[in-house]
């Protein structure tokens, strides 16, 4: 069994909800299952439980075991803190908090029809994730890592087509590519598109210029996501609001973003208020910041660039108008290592391209410092054999996925050669 048919079972509800009980002989009602996010943390967000006579309101995490939430180190990650309910096949070891007090489980193989799994088990036998599925372990070591290289590179290459386009309108200024993709990632999926066009409506010239001053920068990039529209109350959203009045005026800044940025399914921590506040805080704190991250020789370096956080309100606020405990909100080293997957390792490549230099083994050794991201993809990929233990290897399996095996060219594919000779 997979914990795939988990998430089907407890997404679409099908199993004896009527008389569920906990481990411990709690009875649950489910209000809401929650959003299926199928990204890194729990699997469905922002469930509604009733758990004995105590409403609760938070994570789900599925496990084919309990003692699965060990083996995922999920104790050592905060990300699990808010889990209001551990949802497994089989309970074998209690699971326990930060605060040492227990996780409701529910073992759910005594309300599962066995025609239901039995039906399941037939659908997923008659499919293939990846035709080489039973076979990809087995390619021979040589001939895949080799092939690993090339992957690496090419999905490297389809990256670089966007950053010339960039330095090409931009007349090779190469702070202002580096602002537009930084924003693009801090956006991440959900709002990546949305910062994006953000950064293209601001003149890089703009963010020099205003760069000394941090209620500009948040002006600047709140105002143009269009944030600062509203009739708050509060007062320094009316500061920023004067701000960014006056610098359209100054500026003449006449391009408008069309849509809004989305708060729903993000956690606060990455809510787009924060995260354009970090940018802003990135740019007050840091001036030359191409040179900076073209120069760090080391992941540690970077860190030390990206060690920046938010500005004193944003300590105390996810949001315009409401007030929350105080944090300092600084960039995760976890957040980090997608910037500089996403953005400065392809910055590097294009612009080593672009001078003519060579920079692979750079470029590999900075890659294989940083843990491989943790997705679908790269869990699938672990199911039939591979270890993936850093970016390097991880990204080359994302190119290989998505360029190859979804397209079904196993024949310009090094491992399918490899399968269909032997």
């Amino acid at each position: 069994m997979k914990e795939d048919f988990l998430h089907h079972v407890w997404q679409f509800k099908k199993f004896d909800i009527a008389n569920l009980k906990t481990t411990k002989g709690e009875s649950i009602q489910i209000l809401n299952s929650g959003q299926y996010l199928q990204l890194a943390g729990p699997d469905f967000f922002n469930a509604q439980l009733i758990i004995g006579n105590q409403k609760w309101a938070g994570n789900v995490e599925i496990h084919l075991k309990s003692s699965d939430w060990y083996v995922h180190n999920h104790e050592k990650d905060s990300n699990y803190d808010s889990v209001i309910l551990h949802v497994v096949w089989e309970h074998d070891v209690p699971v326990f908090r930060k605060d040492n007090s227990e996780i409701p489980t529910l073992e759910l193989k005594g309300y599962v029809a066995l025609s239901d799994l039995h039906k399941y088990q037939s659908i997923v036998s008659q499919k293939s994730w990846i035709y080489c599925e039973n076979e990809i372990q087995n390619v021979d070591e040589f001939i895949f890592k080799n092939w690993q290289e090339r992957l690496f590179f090419g999905r490297l290459e389809r990256k670089s087509q966007l950053i010339f386009e960039l330095a090409d309108a931009s007349s090779q200024d190469w702070e202002a590519v580096l602002f537009c993709l930084l924003a693009k990632n801090f956006g991440l999926n959900t709002n990546g598109e949305m910062f994006y066009k953000i950064a293209k409506s601001i003149p890089f010239s703009v963010v020099r210029k205003e760069s000394y001053s941090l209620e500009s920068l948040e002006a600047l990039l709140l105002g143009q996501s269009n944030l600062l529209s509203h009739d708050f109350q509060d007062s320094y959203a009316k500061e920023l609001k004067k701000s960014y009045d006056y610098l359209v005026y100054k500026y003449q800044l006449t391009e408008k973003v069309v849509g809004s940025v989305e708060f729903f399914k993000h956690r606060p921590d990455n809510f787009p208020t924060i995260r354009l506040a970090q940018l802003a805080n990135l740019y007050f704190h840091r001036k030359n910041l191409f040179s900076l991250v073209m120069n760090a020789s080391s992941i540690n370096e970077l860190y030390q660039v990206f060690n920046v956080g938010v500005s004193q309100y944003w300590e105390t606020h996810f949001n315009f108008d409401k007030e929350s405990s105080k944090k300092i909100k600084r960039l995760s080293k976890s957040f980090v290592n997608l910037l500089v997957i996403n953005t400065i390792i392809p910055l590097r490549f294009t612009y080593s391209l672009s001078q003519n230099k060579d920079i692979t083994q750079e470029l590999i050794d900075l890659a294989t410092l940083i843990p491989a991201e943790q997705n679908v993809i790269i869990e699938k990929f672990k199911i039939f054999g591979l270890q993936v233990n850093n970016v390097y290897e991880s990204q080359a399996l994302l190119q290989l996925k998505k360029n190859y095996c979804d397209n079904k060219k196993c024949l310009d594919c090094a491992i399918g050669h490899f399968i269909l000779k032997k």
